[in-house]
């Protein structure tokens, strides 16, 4: 019987930021970044939204917006992604949550058993050793009073 894996880490490339992991999610229908790391990244006008999101408390709360296609590098690949930008308290390691979309976008395949991840772009691929990515992921345990878990994303501009 094998152990559970369970989060596991995606290391990013960001400048102005000396490490950066994201939490990849596969519960996440969306892709979270907190305000702070925005306003840091000095990234464009966010683009206004109408979404509201339902955390786990069951509380609702409105994010500041939209910051689209925003170049993500893992690896030497870049990936263009939407965050949908919110002002809450992150691990300063590990500020991004990544969630279908983005795995999808970087065709990403999930080796449990193998315990890797492989993103690909064309016929480049790049794999992480989950262990290896892991590691980092107590650190997020330890500020689970500041987690995040979006249990539901109401939005008419996409109807």
């Amino acid at each position: 019987k094998l152990g559970d894996l369970g989060k596991f880490l995606i290391p990013c490339d960001f400048s102005g930021m000396d490490v950066c992991h994201a939490l990849a999610d596969l519960g996440a229908s969306i892709n979270l970044m907190p305000l702070s790391i925005w306003k840091k990244l000095s990234l464009p006008e966010l683009t206004p939204t109408r979404m509201t999101l339902e955390l786990a408390d069951r509380s609702i709360t409105r994010p500041k917006g939209v910051a689209k296609d925003v170049s993500v590098k893992v690896g030497k690949f870049y990936f263009p992604t939407d965050f949908v930008v919110f002002d809450f308290e992150a691990n300063p390691q590990v500020p991004l949550i990544l969630g279908r979309s983005f795995l999808r976008t970087d065709h990403a395949l999930i080796d449990v058993y193998g315990e890797e991840i492989t993103l690909r772009v064309n016929d480049e691929a790049i794999t992480f050793n989950l262990n290896q990515t892991t590691r980092y992921s107590s650190t997020y345990d330890d500020m689970s009073e500041n987690r995040i878990d979006v249990i539901d994303v109401f939005s008419e501009e996409y109807a």
